[in-house]
């Protein structure tokens, strides 16, 4: 295992130091730091020319500078070298990294997370009910979100969820037309969801079209979207609503241990609700971490208390639907300071943020701050999801029904075992496999920033600077840049052969 992987970093450490040798030329011949001078009409025009070029170095042949840029930058590796500094702003590239990774990662971070899973799940859906409405939908979905270009997705996202979103707030009402409206586009979509002959699907159709009107108008008749809460009640019904979900998924409805194990997580959850309220006054970011911790861990005392012959399989949905009533907990309060946080003058009753990471002047408890980012993290974050969600359900669908045609799949499905069980511990693991090769990538390119997307919010991040240093001709900062983002890439590599490894036991990791 050692030597693997000391022959992989050797081989990655060559291919690295390759790529950079070739950016490096590349960016000496194309950039130009001299450019801004020519047009100069100063006196001393000559005499600023010739001071940037010894500032620069640019009278050393590239390759020699090249050179000395490596030198610095293995001796960053030993505490006592450097990445480079900006000739524009006289920082370190170190010190401009450190602020601009923290950014990004914030900004990307969610984005690709939500994507992976709920690409993967709808995928798989969509496997599953193959040459039906759903599939259809969800393939023209695909391709539609697929071709969509970022910057069109982030300027509609703008237009209508932030200024159009933040106009009906100033009088959240809707006309009974609407209503009907949106409930009958609600139906239509939930009875191609739930699919089967057209009885199931007509009377999908009339409840979910019933639901969705008179939940939409409840939140507008009671003002919910401007004072919005949870509660006891909602936590209720979405925490139970989670927890027979992931029963489902995971060891079926039949198995009730498993299920009453998940639903006594989420009364404990209900009950504490109140007390929770109490301890949430002056939280922090360490606090809050520490209750889902300890969240979990109820889960985990419920599902082995439950007993029975695989408490494994109590153990895991109780931790899984902890976390799901500890997140449904911390989101209402959160939500319980959108009035204050929405009437603030900095706010002045427009809470969803078109520009920027967080609101300049802004004071406020550790809640409001978390709500502030929230505003800010919504519209880009969304643009993120919605254009790469399209790869993530079309690989996991091609993947799955490659796997289900699988000799394996009809030997397991000839001993009588259970299609779910067929599916998610049979097909599901092997389906993910495609998968592996590039999730790992995209979680390293989470570092190289979103360019478009951050120019268009006005999010400081890698993005941003490498534009920035783009334009000025600031090759240092574009190096260090380009080396964190090569590195990820190799690291992400050797990570994929693990994951192989880990997901397909024909697939051994050796020297």
């Amino acid at each position: 295992m050692l030597t693997f992987i000391g022959r992989r970093l050797l081989s990655s450490g060559v291919v690295l130091l390759g790529a950079t040798f070739i950016v490096y030329m590349l960016l000496a011949y194309a950039l130009d730091p001299l450019e801004d001078l020519y047009a100069s009409t100063a006196p001393n025009k000559e005499q600023l020319i010739e001071s940037r070029i010894r500032a620069l170095d640019l009278d050393t042949p590239p390759a020699i500078r090249y050179l000395k840029w490596l030198l610095g930058v293995l001796g960053y590796l030993v505490g006592r070298g450097t990445l480079g500094t900006s000739w524009i702003t006289g920082q370190d590239v170190t010190h401009m990294l450190a602020v601009a990774i923290p950014s990004t990662v914030q900004l990307i971070a969610m984005s690709t997370v939500l994507a992976i899973v709920l690409g993967i799940a709808v995928g798989i859906a969509s496997a599953l009910r193959q040459y039906t409405g759903f599939d259809y939908s969800v393939t023209f979905l695909s391709f539609v979100l697929y071709s969509l270009p970022s910057f069109w997705v982030a300027v509609l996202l703008k237009l209508w969820g932030a200024i159009g979103f933040n106009d009906f707030l100033a009088d959240p009402t809707l006309q009974w037309w609407t209503v009907a409206g949106i409930g009958l586009v609600g139906g239509l979509v939930f009875q191609v969801l739930v699919g089967g002959d057209l009885r199931r699907r007509l009377s999908t159709f009339l409840l979910a079209t019933l639901a969705t009107a008179a939940v939409l108008w409840g939140a507008t008749a009671t003002g919910w979207l401007l004072d919005p809460r949870l509660g006891q009640i909602g936590i209720a019904v979405l925490g139970g609503g989670a927890a027979v979900g992931l029963t489902a998924l995971t060891t079926g409805l039949r198995d009730r241990r498993a299920l009453y194990t998940s639903l006594t997580v989420v009364a404990i959850g209900v009950l504490l609700w109140f007390p929770l309220q109490y301890v949430f006054v002056g939280a922090t970011g360490l606090l809050i971490f520490g209750l889902a911790v300890v969240a979990i861990g109820v889960g985990l005392l419920v599902g082995w208390l439950f007993g029975g012959p695989d408490r494994g399989q109590q153990m895991r949905n109780g931790a899984l639907t902890a976390l799901v009533v500890a997140i449904l907990v911390f989101t209402d309060r959160v939500m319980q300071v959108w009035e204050a946080y929405s009437n603030s003058s900095r706010i002045n009753g427009r809470p969803i943020a078109t520009i920027g990471s967080q609101t300049p002047g802004l004071s406020g408890d550790f809640w409001v701050s978390t709500l502030d980012t929230f505003t800010h993290l919504l519209l880009p974050t969304l643009a993120l999801i919605l254009i790469s969600f399209a790869s993530y359900t079309r690989y996991s669908r091609a993947s799955l029904l490659e796997v289900m045609n699988q000799d394996y799949i009809r030997t397991a499905r000839s001993k009588g075992l259970p299609e779910r069980l067929v599916t998610m511990r049979h097909a599901f693991r092997n389906a993910l496999i495609p998968l592996a090769t590039i999730i790992p990538l995209d979680l390293a390119a989470l570092f190289g920033g979103a360019i478009i997307t951050e120019r268009i919010f006005g999010w400081s991040g890698m993005g941003t600077l490498f534009l920035k240093s783009l334009q000025t001709s600031d090759a240092d900062p574009i190096m260090g840049y380009f080396l964190v983002i090569g590195s990820m890439l190799v690291l992400a590599n050797i990570v994929v052969d693990f994951v192989y490894a880990g997901l397909d036991p024909r697939i051994r990791v050796n020297a």
